[in-house]
C-alpha cells in the first residue's frame, strides 16, 4: 500500500503554476506594434508543477508510478484541460518545435485554476514597451469546507521581440530588425501553510536566477524550483524553526507556536503602522461581529497581509465565512454575497463598491480610515470599556520601528546576518503584539466562563448580558449571535487548553482563580471601595514558603467578582519567551532525479540523527521536534518501520504534537513484512494497537465537537430529575444536594413536579433580587466597618429596632442596622457571636405584632426588630447562618458558610415565590444546617479542632463531591517567575477518573484549571525533578506533567497493568544519572533512566497485587496484599516478611508500609485490621510489634512527619486520622478527619499534614505537625 491520506502533512509546495500569455496571443499582438499605449491581455495557465516529481518506478523504466518520496499527498487529482492549437513547448524556444506535452493539467484537487489567472493579475496582464519592476502579491484560496490554502505570486517582465513577418523571440539575442515589447508573467507558489515571508524569499532567489538564464529553460527551472520547495519538511509546533538554503539566502521556516495556534510568518505589526489604535479596534469590532467588510489598497499585497493578520488577531475565536483578501475586477460581484465576509479590493473601486451595498464596512489601509458604506462613520457599538483602555494603553508601550531598534548597531556586511537580526527583532515584536491581542480578547470574553455550566453544555446567555455595563451591552448582544462565537463557546466547554485559556489563568486575581463557588456574583465591599477610590492594587503572595494558617484572613472564600474594572496597567508581558532553535537542512539534491533524492534523504536523517544525540535529555522539548522531522522523513523515504520508532519515542517525549493523521496512514500502508517486523517490536506493537484504540474513540467524539445550548426557561412541568438539571442550567446552584431540597420546597403540600410558571417565578425573583442586592448604595462611613470580603445580601424593609429605625442588613459575617436619617452603622452582631434567636410579640397600641430577638454573647440586653411580616423569613435565615459559622469554625471549613449562605437566598426565594401561608414551611426544608446540628454533635473534639487548620474543597464546580485518590506537596522555586509557572508551593491533588486540581499552597487558592491525565482513577504521584512530576494511573500509563506549565504531553506505556507504585533513588553524586522504580498490580517493576526516560531494566516479583514500593540503601521494598518483599537492583528477592499468624484470613492483607534505616523499624498497616505492625528491619524472623487503632476498620495509607506517624484509616462511621509515635509506639492523637474514609495523605515540609477523603466527603483537611 502507498500513503494516500489526504491527511498526511504535505512539504511547503502543493503546487507552482506558471500564468502569462500565449504564443498565439502574443502572435496577434504583433498587429498592435504600431500603437504607443499599454495592452490589457487575458493571462491563461501556461505551466502546473505539482508534486510528487520522482517516483522509484518512473526513475527507472519511465513507466508506472509508485511511491512518491517527496512531502506530499500521493492524492488523487482532477486534470485541467486546455485545448491548444501550438504546442506550450514554443515558449521554450525560438525555432525548435519539441514534442507537445500532455493537455492534462495535473492539479491537486483542492486547487481551482479558473480563477487563478484573475487572481495572478488582479489589474490585468499588460503588454507595455517599458520593464517594470518585480512586484509580490499574496493569495488565500478557501474550499467550501472552509480548508484553506494559501498562494505567493511574483510578476516579472521578460522582452518579446516581434520579427517583421510576425515571428515572436523570446531570447536576449537582439536583432535590429526587431520590435520589443515587454509582457508580465506570474509564478503563484501555492502552499497549505502560510508561509508569506519564506515563499516571497523563496521566488526573489528564484527570478534572480532566472534573470541569468535563457527563455529556453525556464520550464525545466521552474520545475526543478518546485521540486526542491517540495523536498521542504515543515516543523512542528515549538521551538523548533527549520532553515534552508535558495542562493543566495537562507530562508527560515518558523513553526506555530503552539498546536492551537496557526503559522505566523508575516510581520504583525503592519497594522499598527497603519490604523491608529480607535480604528483598529473598529476593525477588531467589525470582524467579531461578522459584518461585511472590505479592505481597500493601491497595493495588492497590503490586502492580504493585514487581513491575515486580523484573523490571527481575534485568535482563539476563527473567521468561518468567506475569506478573499484579493479580488480583481471581474470578481467585484462577490460583495453581493448575502453572508458576513472579508474580501479586499483595489481602491480604484471604493466609489463602486460603496454603491452596490448599503452597511458594508469599508477599510482603506492607506488612510488607515475605517468607513460605512452608507455613511462617513461607522455606526457599530464600540469594543467594552475597559479592554478598550487596557489595549490603548498597551499599544503606546509598543517599538514598531526597527531602525531605532537597529541603529545602535553597525552596519552588517552579510546579508544573511543581516536578515537574521531582522528576523529576530520580527520575533520578538510578533510575541509582544501577540500578547496585546490575547489580553484585548481575554479581556472581552473572560467572564463568558463564568455563565458555562459544563454538565449540560448550557450558556446563559441573558444573564451574562444582564451583568454587563449599560454602555456594552449592545456590543455583545451582536457578538453572542455570531458563529465565531458559537466556536469559541465549544471550545470552552470542551475545555481547550489553548492560548486564551492561558492567559485567562494569568491576568484573573487569585479571587478569579478559584473555582465556581455556590454564592451568588455580588460585588464585594474590596471591590465597592476600589469604584469610589479609583484604586486598583491586587496584592499577591510572592513567597515560596507556607502561609501561616493562624492568620484568619486565609480561612475564608472570597466570592467572585463581578466585572474587571482596571484603572492602572501595568506593563508585562504574558507569555514567556521561548529560544528558538534552528535545524539547517542539507544542500538540496538534482531534485528530479531519485536516487539524489533518495541520498538528499539519508543526509536529512544523518542530520537529525544527529541532532538527537547532541541534544540532551533535558530539552525534551526539542528532542521531541527532531522525533517529529526525522519521523516524518522516514516516512515519505520508504523506511517505515523507523519511521514507528521514531514516532514511539515522540509518544514518550511530547504527545501534544503527536502526528495521529499521519501515523494512521503510515499504519494501514505497511507492507505485510513490514507489519511483521513491527509486531516482533513490544513498543511498536503498542503503538499500533493504540492507534486503532484512538481511531475507535475518534469515530465515537461527535463531528461537531460537542452541542451549545443557550439557557432556557421551561414550558413544562419539572420533575425532580428535570428540575435539578434546570437549576443546574441556570446557573444558581449546582450542588444535587442542595437542589434537590429546594425542590421539596417548592413542590410542598401538592404533586411532585414544579409548573413553569412557579420555576420562571422563581427563577426571575432570584435575579431581581440579586440584582437589587447589588445596587446597596452604602455610604463610606458603612464601608469602613466591613471586611473587604464581604458584601450585603439581604436587605430589610425599615424597620423599628432596640438600636433605632433603619433596615437590617445581612452580609455572610454579620448583621448591621443601616440607621436612617443621618446615615450609619450599627452593628448588630456577628454569626459566630449568636446565642440564641427567638421570635416574641411586642406589643402596639391594642395589637401585637411580631418582634425578632438575637442574644449574642458581646451584649448583655438582646437586639429586638419589628420585622412584623419579614419577622419568620428572617427568623429562619439567621438560625440558618448562625448554624452554618458554628459549623465551618468547628470544622475549620469556610464551604460550610458558603453554602448556610446559598441556602438562606434560597430560603428568600421561596418566601417571594410562593407567597402563601405555607410559604415559612417551604422555606424550612432548606434549613440543612439548623437541622443537622441537632442530628451530628456541633462541637469537633478539642484535639481534632486544635490541630485542624483549614479544609478545601476540590469539588466546588462539581454537581457532587469526588474522591481525593493522591495528594502530592512540591516546594516553591525561588527564582522562577509566575509566568513561567510561579516561585509558590504547589498542591497537587488527583481526584476520581483522571482529574488532576492544582492549588498555590501559599495561598490555598485553585492555581489552574483542572489537567486531565487519561480516564481512570490515579494511584499515586512522584515529583522526580522541576521538570517531571510522574503519575501512575489504573489504565496501566504513566501520566508526566510539566510542573511549570502544568501540562501533560508525555506518557510512559510499558507497564501491561494497573500503575501502583513509583519511587526515586537517590543520587550517591550529581553526576550519577536519576533513576526511579515503577511497579504494576500484577508484580511488574520497571527502572527508568529519568533524563531519557528509557527503561534500564524491568523484572516481576511475585506477590498478590503489588501495591507500593520504597528504595533504601540500595534495596528495593515491595508491599504486596500478603507479604512485604526486599528486592535487589536486578530483582532477586533478598528477604521476604509475610502476614502475621492473626491476620492470614484477612482478605485484602497489607495496605501500606513505611521503612526507617535509622531506626532499623518496618511499619505496615493492613486493608482489614485495627492495629499496625512494627518489625526489627535488621532481623524480620523476631515477632512484630502490635499498635491498635481504636476504632479504626482498616488502614489505608501512612507517612513519617518528625517523630510521628500519621496513619489514615477508615474509621468505622467517619474517617480518622491516627498520630502515633514512633518511638513510643503509642497513639498520641486521634483525629476526625472526614466523613468518609482519608484515602491520601501528604506532608509540606514537615509543617502541615494534608489529608484527601474518599467521595461522600471529597475534601482535603490540612492539620498542624506539632
Amino acid at each position: 500500500m502507498v500513503l494516500t491520506q489526504e491527511n498526511v502533512p504535505s512539504g511547503l509546495l502543493e503546487a507552482c503554476v506558471v500564468l502569462g500569455v500565449s504564443n498565439e496571443r502574443l502572435k496577434e499582438l504583433g498587429q498592435l506594434r504600431g500603437k504607443d499605449k499599454e495592452a490589457v491581455l487575458e493571462a491563461e495557465v501556461l505551466q502546473v508543477h505539482a508534486p510528487p516529481f520522482v517516483t522509484k518506478e518512473s526513475s527507472s523504466n519511465g513507466s508506472e508510478r509508485g511511491p512518491a518520496p517527496a512531502f506530499s499527498r500521493a492524492q488523487r487529482r482532477r486534470s485541467f484541460k486546455k485545448k491548444r492549437e501550438r504546442p506550450l513547448s514554443t515558449l521554450s524556444g525560438s525555432d525548435q518545435t519539441n514534442e507537445a506535452p500532455s493537455d492534462d493539467l495535473s492539479v491537486p484537487q483542492n486547487i481551482d485554476l479558473i480563477a487563478l489567472p484573475q487572481l495572478c493579475f488582479p489589474d490585468g496582464l499588460r503588454i507595455t514597451n517599458e520593464s517594470r519592476e518585480d512586484r509580490f502579491h499574496f493569495l488565500v484560496f478557501t474550499d467550501v469546507f472552509g480548508n484553506q490554502t494559501h498562494g505567493v505570486v511574483a510578476q516579472y517582465c521578460k522582452p518579446v521581440h516581434f520579427h517583421p513577418d510576425n515571428g515572436i523571440h523570446q531570447n536576449d539575442h537582439r536583432l535590429n530588425k526587431l520590435q520589443r515589447l515587454f509582457t508580465t508573467y506570474s509564478i503563484c507558489i501555492i502552499s497549505k501553510y502560510p508561509y508569506y515571508n519564506a515563499l516571497r524569499d523563496s521566488l526573489s532567489c528564484f527570478l534572480l536566477q532566472l534573470k541569468t538564464s535563457r527563455m529556453c529553460e525556464f520550464e525545466e527551472q521552474v520545475k526543478e524550483f518546485s521540486a526542491k520547495l517540495a523536498l521542504v519538511p515543515i516543523p512542528p509546533p515549538g521551538p523548533l524553526h527549520v532553515v534552508f538554503s535558495l542562493r543566495p539566502l537562507q530562508i527560515e521556516l518558523p513553526s506555530r507556536l503552539d498546536v492551537d495556534r496557526p503559522v505566523i510568518d508575516l510581520d504583525l505589526h503592519l497594522p499598527f503602522l497603519c490604523f491608529k489604535p480607535k480604528q483598529f479596534l473598529q476593525i477588531i469590532s467589525s470582524i467579531l461581529m461578522e459584518q461585511r467588510v472590505v479592505f481597500l489598497s493601491t497595493d495588492w499585497a497590503k490586502l492580504t497581509l493585514v487581513a491575515e493578520c486580523f484573523t490571527i488577531f481575534i485568535h482563539p475565536l476563527r473567521w468561518q465565512h468567506p475569506f478573499v483578501p484579493v479580488l480583481s475586477h471581474q470578481m467585484l460581484d462577490f460583495i453581493m454575497a448575502p453572508t458576513a465576509y472579508l474580501m479586499g479590493c483595489h481602491t480604484h473601486h471604493f466609489e463602486e463598491v460603496a454603491e452596490e451595498l448599503d452597511e458594508l464596512v469599508l477599510i482603506d489601509i492607506d488612510q488607515g480610515t475605517v468607513l460605512s458604506s452608507s455613511s462617513n462613520t461607522l455606526e457599530l457599538p464600540d469594543v467594552p470599556l475597559t479592554a478598550r483602555d487596557c489595549f490603548i494603553f498597551r499599544v503606546k508601550g509598543l517599538q514598531l520601528h526597527y531602525d531605532l531598534d537597529a541603529c545602535r548597531a553597525g552596519s552588517r556586511t552579510d546579508i544573511n546576518e543581516l536578515r537574521s537580526h531582522r528576523r529576530q527583532w520580527q520575533h520578538k515584536v510578533n510575541s509582544l503584539i501577540l500578547d496585546v491581542t490575547t489580553e484585548l480578547i481575554v479581556n472581552i470574553f473572560s467572564e463568558v466562563c463564568d455563565f458555562l455550566n459544563y454538565e449540560h453544555r448550557v450558556f446563559n446567555s441573558e444573564e451574562f448580558l444582564r451583568s454587563r455595563e449599560m454602555t456594552d451591552s449592545e456590543f455583545y448582544k451582536k457578538v453572542l449571535d455570531t458563529h465565531i462565537f458559537h466556536s469559541f463557546l465549544r471550545d470552552r466547554l470542551n475545555r481547550k487548553n489553548d492560548a486564551f485559556t492561558r492567559m485567562q489563568l494569568n491576568v484573573r486575581s487569585e479571587t478569579r482563580r478559584r473555582a465556581m463557588t455556590e454564592s451568588p456574583r455580588k460585588p464585594t465591599m474590596e471591590e465597592i471601595r476600589k469604584y469610589v477610590r479609583a484604586e486598583n492594587g491586587l496584592n499577591s503572595r510572592l513567597g515560596v514558603s507556607m502561609p501561616n494558617l493562624a492568620d484568619p484572613r486565609l480561612l475564608t472564600v472570597p466570592v467572585r467578582q463581578t466585572s474587571m474594572r482596571t484603572v492602572s496597567f501595568p506593563n508585562v508581558s504574558w507569555s514567556p519567551c521561548r529560544p528558538i532553535k534552528t535545524f539547517k537542512l542539507p544542500e538540496f539534491p538534482p531534485p528530479l532525479a531519485y536516487q539524489y533524492v533518495q541520498s538528499y534523504y539519508n543526509d536529512l536523517i544523518k542530520e537529525l540523527s544527529k541532532a538527537i544525540t547532541t541534544t540532551t535529555p533535558d530539552d525534551s522539548a526539542l528532542l521531541a521536534r527532531y522525533y517529529y522531522l526525522r519521523g516524518l522523513v522516514n516516512s515519505v523515504a520508504g523506511k517505515r518501520v523507523d519511521a514507528l520508532g521514531d514516532f514511539q519515542s515522540l509518544y514518550k517525549t511530547d504527545m501534544d504534537i503527536f502526528p495521529i493523521e499521519l501515523l494512521n496512514a503510515l499504519v494501514d500502508s505497511l507492507l505485510a513484512e513490514e507489519r511483521r517486523t513491527a509486531e516482533r517490536r513490544p513498543d511498536l506493537k503498542r503503538l499500533i494497537s493504540r492507534v486503532k484504540r484512538e481511531n475507535e474513540r475518534e469515530r465515537a467524539r461527535p463531528m461537531d465537537g460537542g452541542t451549545v445550548k443557550r439557557f432556557e426557561l421551561p414550558k413544562k412541568h419539572l420533575h425532580a430529575e428535570d428540575f435539578v438539571r434546570r437549576v443546574q442550567e441556570s446557573g444558581i446552584v449546582k450542588d444535587q444536594g442542595t437542589i434537590q431540597r429546594l425542590f421539596e420546597a417548592l413542590t410542598v403540600g401538592q404533586q411532585k413536579q414544579v409548573d413553569p410558571e412557579t420555576f420562571c417565578f422563581f427563577y426571575n425573583l432570584w435575579k431581581e433580587t440579586e440584582a437589587a442586592a447589588q445596587d446597596v448604595d452604602l455610604p463610606v462611613v458603612v464601608l469602613e466597618h466591613l471586611e473587604t470580603d464581604e458584601c450585603v445580601y439581604k436587605l430589610s424593609s425599615s424597620v423599628k429596632t432596640s438600636h433605632g429605625v433603619g433596615k437590617i442588613a445581612m452580609t455572610q459575617r454579620r448583621l448591621f442596622l443601616l440607621t436612617e436619617g443621618r446615615p450609619g452603622y450599627v452593628e448588630i452582631t456577628k454569626f459566630r457571636d449568636i446565642e440564641d434567636v427567638k421570635i416574641s410579640s411586642a406589643p402596639f397600641l391594642l395589637l401585637r405584632i411580631p418582634a425578632l430577638k438575637i442574644k449574642t454573647s458581646l451584649r448583655k440586653e438582646m437586639f429586638e426588630a419589628n420585622l412584623k411580616s419579614e419577622c419568620d423569613l428572617w427568623h429562619l435565615m439567621i438560625k440558618e447562618m448562625w448554624a452554618g459559622r458554628k459549623m465551618a469554625d468547628s470544622h475549620k471549613d469556610p464551604q460550610f458558610m458558603e453554602q448556610a449562605l446559598t441556602n438562606a437566598l434560597l430560603m428568600d426565594a421561596v418566601v417571594g415565590c410562593l407567597q402563601s401561608q405555607k410559604a415559612i414551611f417551604a422555606a424550612t426544608k432548606l434549613a440543612y444546617f439548623d437541622k443537622k446540628k441537632l442530628e451530628v454533635p456541633m462541637m469537633v473534639p478539642k484535639t481534632t479542632s486544635e490541630t485542624l487548620k483549614h479544609k478545601i474543597n476540590p469539588s466546588l464546580d462539581q454537581t457532587s463531591p469526588l474522591a481525593v485518590d493522591v495528594l502530592l506537596y512540591t516546594p516553591g522555586q525561588l527564582g522562577v517567575s509566575e509566568l513561567d509557572g510561579g516561585g509558590n508551593p504547589k498542591l497537587w491533588c488527583a481526584l476520581s477518573d483522571g482529574k488532576v486540581l492544582v492549588f498555590d499552597a501559599a495561598s490555598w487558592s485553585m492555581q489552574h484549571n483542572s489537567v486531565q491525565v487519561g480516564k481512570s482513577r490515579l494511584n499515586c504521584m512522584l515529583a522526580v525533578n522541576q521538570q517531571q512530576l510522574w503519575i501512575g494511573s489504573k489504565d496501566s500509563f504513566i501520566y508526566i506533567i510539566n510542573p511549570r506549565s502544568v501540562s501533560c504531553n508525555k506518557q510512559l506505556t510499558e507497564h501491561r497493568a494497573e500503575v501502583t507504585g513509583l519511587a526515586l533513588e537517590e543520587r550517591t553524586d550529581k553526576f550519577s544519572p536519576t533513576v526511579a522504580y515503577s511497579c504494576s498490580e500484577e508484580g511488574g517493576v520497571i527502572v527508568w533512566d529519568v533524563s531519557t526516560l528509557q527503561v534500564r531494566r524491568h523484572f516481576r516479583v511475585s506477590c498478590e497485587r503489588l501495591q507500593d514500593i520504597q528504595v533504601q540503601a540500595g534495596m528495593l521494598w515491595c508491599c504486596g496484599g500478603d507479604c512485604l518483599l526486599e528486592v535487589r537492583r536486578n530483582g532477586t528477592l533478598h528477604r521476604k516478611v509475610s502476614l502475621p499468624d492473626h491476620l492470614l484470613s484477612s482478605p485484602r492483607g497489607f495496605s501500606s508500609f513505611l521503612l526507617f534505616n535509622e531506626a532499623e523499624r518496618l511499619w505496615a498497616g493492613f486493608s482489614d485490621s485495627s492495629e499496625l505492625c512494627v518489625w526489627h528491619s535488621r532481623d524480620l524472623s523476631q515477632p512484630c510489634c502490635r499498635i491498635q487503632l481504636k476504632d479504626c476498620s482498616g488502614v489505608v495509607c501512612m507517612i513519617k512527619v518528625k517523630n510521628q506517624i500519621w496513619v489514615g484509616c477508615r474509621g468505622k462511621t467517619r474517617g480518622k486520622i491516627y498520630v502515633v509515635n514512633k518511638d513510643r509506639y503509642a497513639v498520641e492523637k486521634e483525629l476526625l478527619a472526614h466523613d468518609d474514609s482519608v484515602q491520601a495523605l501528604c506532608s509540606a515540609e514537615d509543617r502541615y499534614v494534608l489529608s484527601g477523603a474518599a467521595r461522600a466527603d471529597g475534601k482535603i483537611g490540612i492539620w498542624k505537625v506539632e
